[in-house]
Formats: structure tokens, sequence, C-alpha cells
């Protein structure tokens, strides 16, 4: 006789306590686990599922709950191709996700390093389940590709305004970078409004094909002004040349700044997970460039502050 192709749980959970429902259900998703039938789930026979399946049942007869383990062949009414195509159809849905975010990061220019690792952690665990080589998946690893690419070609130093060009007076200008506003763009349109020109007024343009105007200056873009240099994010590049690197709180946020954006964890402070959700979850709530500057500008006078008073405490 043919070994078994499948593992299967069957299970039955008590009513009490209700969110034992739902704990097992994310179990079960956690472990790419699919729904054959109301409360039976399979998975492909390996020993290692085996033995996540036994865990489960454990914890389930555990809770109150009854569960039973059975090895299967599909002999009838349901074919094994049938089944795969379960198994792909979900992870088809995960790897659409991860592509549409790529994409939508891919529209709005650069991605911050921490966007970056955010989706290519998610395609680590979507791979780890992926148990039958799903078609999504090369859509998913294409746009990841992509973005990572973009975000290396961004910003192109040696198209960057020479320092000399610089000019001497900051006050009152037009501020312009790329439309779609993230990590780094916020944080420096904070800077500039609250440090170097009180009188700004922001601009969001398509950075492919703008042309600057009069009393404009650009940051966070190909030819700005204000971009990166060498291994500074354009926060930590502002706050150099305009001479604001005496302030240790300053040079506390642009550390901050540089690992969200560049992803490459130089500084590592305990703060940076804290103010990348902030800034995380103001992007989330709008689209509108203005309003998530406004939004986040709250928050980092709050870190300000707070660096501030540290650096100051006797």
């Amino acid at each position: 006789m043919a070994p078994p192709d499948w593992i299967i749980l069957l299970h039955q959970l008590p009513t009490k306590p209700p969110y034992l429902r739902v704990k097992i259900w994310r179990r079960l998703q956690a472990i790419g686990a699919i729904a054959i039938k109301n409360a039976v789930h399979v998975l492909p026979k390996t020993p290692e599922h085996e033995a996540t399946f036994n865990e489960l049942l454990n914890e389930i007869v555990a809770s109150g709950g009854e569960a039973i383990l059975i090895e299967a062949r599909l002999l009838a009414g349901m074919t094994n191709a049938y089944v795969k195509a379960l198994f792909d159809s979900a992870r088809d849905a995960d790897y659409e996700e991860i592509t549409q975010s790529a994409r939508r990061l891919l529209e709005t220019g650069p991605a911050s390093g921490s966007e970056i690792a955010r989706l290519q952690k998610r395609m680590g665990e979507v791979n780890a389940l992926d148990y039958f080589e799903a078609r999504g998946r090369q859509d998913a690893e294409v746009a990841l590709a992509e973005l990572d690419r973009q975000r290396y070609e961004h910003p192109d130093v040696s198209r960057s305004a020479p320092l000399t060009e610089q000019p001497l007076d900051l006050k009152a200008k037009i501020w312009v970078t790329r439309s779609g506003v993230h990590v780094d763009r916020i944080a420096c349109a904070w800077l500039i409004g609250r440090f170097v020109d009180p009188e700004a007024s922001f601009k969001f343009v398509d950075a492919r094909s703008y042309l600057p105007g009069p009393g404009e200056l650009r940051f966070d873009m190909a030819e700005a002004e204000f971009t990166h240099e060498e291994d500074r994010c354009s926060f930590e590049t502002i706050v150099l040349r305009v001479g604001l690197s005496d302030d240790p709180a300053l040079v506390a946020i642009g550390e901050l700044i540089h690992d969200l954006d560049i992803g490459d964890s130089k500084f590592n402070r305990p703060e940076t997970p804290g103010l990348g959700a902030i800034l995380s979850g103001t992007c989330a709530s709008s689209d509108d460039d203005l309003q998530r500057i406004a939004r986040a500008g709250d928050a980092l006078n709050q870190f300000y502050a707070f660096f501030n008073a540290r650096e100051t405490k006797p």
C-alpha cells in the first residue's frame, strides 16, 4: 500500500472560553493548514507537520476540546490535485498582498529600509508555507526585487547639487519633494519647518519629470539640494549642511530616521521601532502628504523633547 499523502486534524472546541476559537484558528493559519471541511484541517504528510498537529491537538484537549489526528490518502470525492489547489490558492492570496504592497511603494518612490524589510519578512513567512510552489510567488519576487533595486538607485548622489551651489538664504522657500511622503521625507519636512525655515511651504511632485522653479529647494529626490550623501539619509544631510549638528536631540532623531530609512541598523537605538510604528500608522491613516507631515510632527516634537531633556538632565 502506498504511504499516506496527508495528515488531517479533526477537532471540536468547547464554547468557552470564547477566545479559544480565535486562538486555534490563528494557529492553524500560522502553520498553513487548509480547511477541507468545517473543523477539518489538512497538511502534507511530513514528520514536522505531524509534530505540529500533535502539539495543537494536545493544546485543544487541554483546553477542554476534542481532537483526532489521521493519516490519510484521498481515494474518491476529493483529489490530491484539488487539495493542492486549495493550498496554492491560499498562498497566491498572500503573494498578491505582498505584490500589491510593493507596487504601491514603487509608485510613491524609493521605500524606506524598514518598509522593504517588513515585506521581505512577510515574503519569508509565506514562502515557508508554500508547500507546492504557488504561481503568485514569482510576481511577488519580481516586485520585491524591483523595490529593492529602486531603493538603491535613489538618491543619485552624483547628480545632487554641489555644496558650493547651496543658497545662503533658506528662508521663506518652497520646499519640494516626491509625493507620497514616508519616513525620511516626513522627518525632513518637520525639521525644515521647525528649525530651518519657519515660513516654509511644501510642494509634492512626480520626481521623474519635475523641474524646479524660482524660490524652490528640493529635498530627498534626485538632483536635490538636500538628499542622501555618502551613508547619510536626507534628514542627516540637512542637519549637517545647515549647521544643526551641535543639537544632540536632532542628531539622535537623525539616527532613528537613518535606521528606519536605510535599514542598515547602523545606530540600533531602542527608540527606533517605536518611531517606526508611529510613522507607519501615520502613513496608513492618510494619503495626504501635508496631513502625514502634520500628524507625524506632533510625535517628532515629543521625541525631540524627550532627547533634549535627557541630554540636558544634570
